[in-house]
């Protein structure tokens, strides 16, 4: 598209419905349509990419400028601190003055208890008049505080609801809808003890709003100023104050003062209060003090509601531990009991609300799944909350082993080394999360155990199967052991149990092998005659063969191409060794040792008693000579294979050795040819 196009989507006054009405007349046909279409898309994608080459560009700025509004952030509230202090020690020094500046005082609170009455009958009687469905007769005897209009707003988009009124008194604050002709519509009541304000900040359209967190879920209002805002907020602090000191008040049968006196005198003190003072002149100077709690711990509860609704999950954890810590040092403040109750019930949420984030961490990266938990399992730990952490860190972590094993198994990958690898990671990371947990220990243990067996029987129905053969069998195990092996190196030792969970398998697959290959054992007829390779090329590989089992035929090779050997000797030797190597990497295992040696020691008895037919004419020499090559070659061959592999010596045919040592009588020698290939 030209720059002029480009020009009219960058125009404060472009209005979509008006330029797809244009595009439609100007075009003619379908084509047409489609080619303004693709200019349109393309356009979009280049403004995409620009959109992200800018912010990538500015990407430092942008972190920069967060940094620098958390410092003035953290600044603007050191600063309230120090003025809240020199506020606080201001009240405490007018507060030590002489009795005659008491007198006035309590003239002056007098005064204000009279305005303060006149003020409250008057709103009382204005929601008699003007709110439709409120009985106005629970107001009696109520304190007013504030009034005024605000809007509801939707707590997903921040989207305009209704216009709502408030009437807020010392213990009830009423919420009506404004109706479209002026007048009030009663809605619901609420007790402001039970109210939970929090202060929202300005984001992008939306300014001066407040969350109330009421019995009936958390709502979002905005007022009409910012003004207004921190007025609210503050008259609902003055509420609560004002019923908290109302029942210690009645508690020792004194009548309380009203809710501006309070503001005024001492709203913001967090030492003391002085009690009413009588006219008595022998008690005069008498003073009845009463210690309140300290700023931060009187807001730390909406603080910590603030930290957690913020998922700033350190700063609550924190704030929660000096709380605790201050009320156990110093609970003589009359609402200790109140205070601590709140902390206990939010430490109870924060807990909750991490078990939650732990148990929503990915499933389908176990190492991204590692990297989540670290956060929420290192502040459930400093909660002591060790126990449950960890079960739900090990079940997350057995969804995702789970997942990428069938995904391995789908991809034909290797799941032996990738499981035990999978394994390791999440021992690591278990213990370098509970290090200082030691009774976590044990259901790491029963984790590991649950998953072995499982996977045992996984392997069991994929790959360790009926009618398997030896080899695959040998290398399926072989792997399976190895990374098994690995997991010493980090204290945990889990061989013992994968062989007890794969044994009765795999005795099963030896008995059946052997069945199955002493079967095939003279099923085809030996003709007895000696092995013609045909040609020169043949014989070479098949010496090459021999030497990779560690045979060496040279020495039985006659002519050109001919092996002084039967052909089913041969074949016999090379599937002999195979079978013997296979067996020699199960007989590691104690457990598997005499199946698989009766394996061996029935396949070399079955081939070396094989005898000629008697109907068939052969030299006794040459039959005798393949029983020797058996006992004397590939007997000793096979012994000394299985020991270097195994590490075990194969007592049954060591046996067979002793038991043939003698032997049949050798045959004479004779002077042969030998090929140029050797």
């Amino acid at each position: 598209m030209t720059d002029n196009q480009m020009k009219i989507f960058n125009n404060k006054d472009f209005r979509p419905e008006k330029y797809i009405q244009n595009l439609v007349q100007e075009c003619v046909g379908g084509s047409e349509l489609q080619q303004k279409k693709q200019q349109i898309q393309e356009y979009s994608e280049q403004t995409s990419s620009s959109l992200k080459k800018y912010v990538y560009a500015n990407y430092m700025q942008f972190i920069e400028t967060a940094n620098e509004i958390q410092h003035l952030e953290s600044e603007m509230n050191q600063l309230s601190h120090i003025l809240l202090i020199e506020q606080r020690n201001l009240l405490s020094c007018l507060g030590d003055g002489n009795s005659q500046n008491l007198n006035k005082e309590v003239e002056e609170y007098d005064q204000e208890s009279s305005s303060v009455d006149e003020s409250s009958q008057q709103a009382i009687r204005s929601v008699k008049e003007l709110v439709q469905g409120f009985n106005s007769k629970v107001l009696e005897g109520k304190t007013f505080l504030n009034d005024g209009a605000l809007i509801e707003l939707d707590s997903n988009d921040y989207r305009p609801i209704q216009r709502v009124f408030f009437f807020l008194f010392n213990d009830t604050l009423i919420v009506c809808k404004i109706r479209h002709d002026k007048k009030l519509e009663f809605i619901s009541q609420y007790d402001p003890r039970k109210i939970a304000v929090i202060n929202i900040k300005d984001l992008d359209g939306v300014k001066n709003a407040i969350n109330t967190i009421t019995t009936d879920g958390s709502k979002i209002f905005q007022c009409i100023s910012t003004a207004a805002k921190n007025e609210w907020i503050e008259k609902f602090e003055i509420a609560l104050k004002f019923n908290q000191q109302l029942n210690q008040k009645s508690k020792k049968g004194q009548t309380p003062p009203p809710a501006s006196v309070q503001k005024q005198s001492n709203s913001l003190d967090n030492k003391s209060i002085t009690s009413d003072i009588t006219g008595s002149p022998t008690e005069e100077n008498n003073s009845v003090t009463e210690n309140w709690a300290p700023d931060w711990l009187a807001i730390a509860p909406e603080e910590i509601q603030s930290f957690i609704a913020q998922r700033h999950f350190e700063e609550a954890l924190n704030l929660i531990q000096k709380s605790e810590e201050y009320i156990a040092y110093d609970s003589t403040f009359w609402n200790a009991s109140e205070i601590s109750g709140k902390i206990k019930n939010l430490k109870t949420s924060l807990s909750n609300v991490l078990i939650e984030e732990l148990s929503n961490c990915q499933v389908r990266s176990l190492q991204a799944a590692l990297r989540s938990s670290r956060r929420p399992l290192k502040l459930l730990a400093e909660m002591g909350k060790a126990r449950q952490a960890c079960g739900k860190l090990l079940k997350v972590c057995s969804n995702a082993i789970r997942m990428t094993q069938r995904e391995a198994r789908r991809n034909n990958a290797e799941i032996s080394e990738l499981f035990f690898c999978d394994l390791s990671q999440v021992v690591s990371e278990f213990l370098r999360a509970f290090s200082n947990q030691p009774a976590c220990v044990s259901s790491l243990v029963v984790w590991c155990n649950t998953e072995l067996r499982y996977f045992s029987n996984q392997l069991i129905k994929h790959y360790l199967t009926k009618g398997s053969q030896l080899e695959n069998v040998a290398k399926c195990v072989e792997g399976v052991r190895k990374p098994c092996a690995k997991l010493t190196e980090i204290g945990l030792d889990l061989g013992y149990h994968v062989e007890g969970l794969l044994r009765s398998t795999l005795e099963q697959i030896i008995e059946d092998s052997r069945y199955r290959l002493l079967d095939t054992i003279g099923r085809s007829e030996d003709t007895w005659q000696p092995y013609n390779l045909q040609t020169k090329t043949n014989l070479k590989n098949l010496l090459r063969e021999m030497e990779g089992f560690g045979i060496d035929l040279r020495n039985h090779v006659t002519g050109d191409t001919w092996i002084n050997l039967t052909q089913c000797t041969v074949n016999f030797c090379r599937h002999f060794l195979s079978v013997n190597e296979s067996c020699a990497f199960l007989a590691k295992n104690e457990a598997l040792k005499m199946s698989v040696e009766i394996l061996l020691r029935d396949l070399f008895l079955a081939q070396h008693a094989i005898t000629p037919n008697s109907a068939m004419t052969v030299d006794l020499n040459f039959v005798t000579k393949n029983k020797n090559y058996l006992l004397q070659e590939l007997l000793p061959t096979a012994i000394d294979k299985y020991e270097k592999i195994s590490g075990r010596r194969n007592d049954f045919l060591c046996e067979l050795r002793a038991q043939f040592g003698g032997g049949p009588p050798k045959p004479k020698p004779r002077s042969i040819y030998q090929t140029d290939v050797i």
